[in-house]
């Protein structure tokens, strides 16, 4: 049996899961409401006080499928709950972010600021002018949307300038003139 799949989805003081016709998941919860629509063939039941989430047979995709219905359920109980959040480091000379309204304004060494804008999914918080976070309660959103920031200017690795997450490690490279010997 996956390990993943065969252990419970506890749910926080709260947090509401309701399964509607061809596996319609939705999560209540204090951060707001999450919908999705889980693999059909897995069953899920509810017990007292958490859900488990059951494959019919021991076939191979059964078996992926299980894991991986059991994680999407507890990452929309988690975000429902607690949130996601991810933080993203800003290094280079000139290279800031600042918050403005509702719109994150960066300028990351090109010629025009570069502009991401709240939605309801998503908030942005800027507490310093090299680090930004981005929270919400769906975890492929909140890690999209970070993607994205990124992307704009993604790390190198000789000066390690860029969009970096906070616990990423950029390994750094010599440049041409570090590997002559004299």
């Amino acid at each position: 049996m996956s390990r993943i799949g065969r252990m419970p989805v506890v749910l926080p003081a709260g947090v509401e899961v309701s399964v509607a016709e061809g596996n319609s998941v939705t999560v209540k919860g204090p951060k707001g409401t999450l919908t999705q629509t889980l693999h059909g063939r897995m069953t899920l039941t509810k017990k007292e006080g958490f859900w488990e989430v059951t494959r019919p047979t021991e076939d191979k995709k059964d078996k992926a499928l299980h894991g991986l219905t059991r994680t999407l359920l507890n990452n929309m109980v988690t975000g429902v709950s607690a949130g996601f959040k991810k933080e993203l480091e800003i290094n280079g000379v000139g290279y800031r972010a600042k918050k403005d309204g509702k719109k994150l304004v960066m300028n990351l060494g090109y010629s025009h600021e570069v502009i991401f804008e709240d939605n309801d999914d998503i908030k942005l918080e800027v507490p310093a002018p090299n680090k930004v976070i981005v929270t919400g309660s769906d975890r492929q959103k909140v890690g999209q949307f970070a993607a994205e920031i990124r992307e704009m200017r993604p790390p190198e690795p000789y000066k390690g300038k860029g969009i970096k997450y906070i616990d990423e490690v950029i390994r750094r490279k010599e440049g041409k003139a570090g590997g002559k010997k004299k």
